[in-house]
């Protein structure tokens, strides 16, 4: 992960929206004779950033919620008086499919102007049949009316809405919900933590997506340490998110059953919490760690990728280096679309970002600051 191939003074050769060559700038001019260039002047280029882990869709947002944080109350407080996912639910509830896509749009940009091509998309702050599918329907079009690439995963097991018992809607989830969601979404998600859902309704829905062809996803070991990483690893899961409680024995078994972590410091960090994931011991492990921002209205209301690679260097001792592998190509490789895109390489996508630094350290090192001078998706500049 902390090997970067770097090519100085390099170019790329792309023609209708694919690389098809990489090497020194002489090179590439030696291979075409006509062309438009695209002057770089000793900036830094990289993939597109893919960010893994995001709940871009919802309605209004918990600015409210942000301040009662301010004065004191922790997460699990505000969820018991009634915020958190469930202030999330009634809002999206509330919203138009229209009035959402329409909101996801200005969230496509932030992406975009950070310096993001892709994203994984999640849903579950409908948590009913009607408004589940209204949300992955809108990401759906997020991704045909703009240039973010959308991955979308089914979160119907988020939280359990106040409407129905718990079973009920656990039958709601098995018998109608999950069969709908596979055809719109080729994930399936659960947020696996106390309070929540246990490590039985957990295997229970998760068994039920995999029989219907979904890949799982999982929030996992996020507040308390309920061997959540564990339970990924006996499911076969294709990530395990968060895992900021997780110890030695679950990264042990995430590398014994090759899942792959996806670590979000902006949650910790915007929580005003103190335990971040064991990057470091993952590493050393060699698990191939992913970063990803966990945008979300609640507990991490950021796009910015450069944030997460401070962070992710300030509090987790990863180099720059490993933070942008864990954003290109492992994360990438966590969506199963690393044959078209994550670096820059021969036959991929020319998704790339020219970044205003002469050293990608950099992006990292001046958080608060965009330095993403111009972005391209295909070949096509979109920022």
């Amino acid at each position: 992960m902390s090997e970067l191939r770097i090519i100085r003074n390099g170019g790329l050769l792309i023609e209708s929206g694919k690389i098809l060559h990489v090497g020194s700038r002489e090179e590439i001019e030696r291979r075409v004779t006509t062309h438009e260039v695209i002057e770089v002047g000793g900036r830094i280029v990289l993939p597109g950033f893919i960010d893994a882990h995001t709940h871009p869709v919802f309605g209004g947002n918990r600015a409210n919620e942000f301040e009662m944080r301010s004065k004191g109350m922790s997460y699990q407080e505000i969820a018991a008086a009634g915020g958190g996912i469930r202030s999330s639910v009634l809002a999206t509830r509330a919203a138009t499919e229209d009035q959402l896509l329409d909101a996801a749009k200005k969230r496509a940009r932030w992406f975009l102007q950070s310096g993001t091509t892709t994203i994984e998309a999640k849903s579950g702050y409908g948590l009913s049949l009607e408004d589940e599918l209204k949300m992955l329907r809108v990401i759906r079009r997020l991704e045909a009316e703009t240039p973010l690439t959308c991955v979308p995963t089914f979160l119907g097991a988020h939280s359990f809405p106040g409407e129905m018992p718990r079973e009920e809607y656990l039958q709601l989830l098995s018998e109608e919900l999950l069969p709908a969601a596979a055809l719109l979404a080729p994930y399936c998600d659960i947020f696996c933590e106390a309070g929540y859902y246990t490590a039985d309704e957990a295997r229970r829905i998760l068994v039920r997506a995999k029989h219907l062809g979904m890949k799982l996803r999982m929030h996992v070991d996020q507040l308390t340490n309920g061997e959540g990483a564990q339970l990924a690893a006996e499911l076969g899961a294709k990530t395990a998110d968060h895992l900021e409680q997780t110890g030695h024995s679950g990264i042990l078994a995430l590398k014994e059953a090759g899942v792959m972590p996806v670590l979000l410091p902006g949650s910790v960090f915007a929580l005003g919490l103190s335990r971040y994931a064991m990057a470091r011991a993952m590493i050393d492990a060699g698990l191939p760690v992913v970063l990803a921002t966990d945008f979300n209205p609640g507990s991490s209301p950021t796009t910015s990728m450069p944030m997460i690679l401070n962070l992710a260097s300030i509090q987790m001792r990863m180099t720059p280096a490993e933070a942008i592998t864990a954003t290109t190509v492992n994360a990438a490789h966590s969506l199963d679309l690393f044959e078209d895109r994550g670096s820059l390489k021969e036959g991929k996508r020319a998704d790339f970002v020219i970044w205003n630094c002469d050293d990608y350290r950099e992006i990292a090192y001046w958080f608060g600051v965009n330095l993403v001078h111009s972005v391209y998706v295909a070949g096509n500049r979109v920022v």
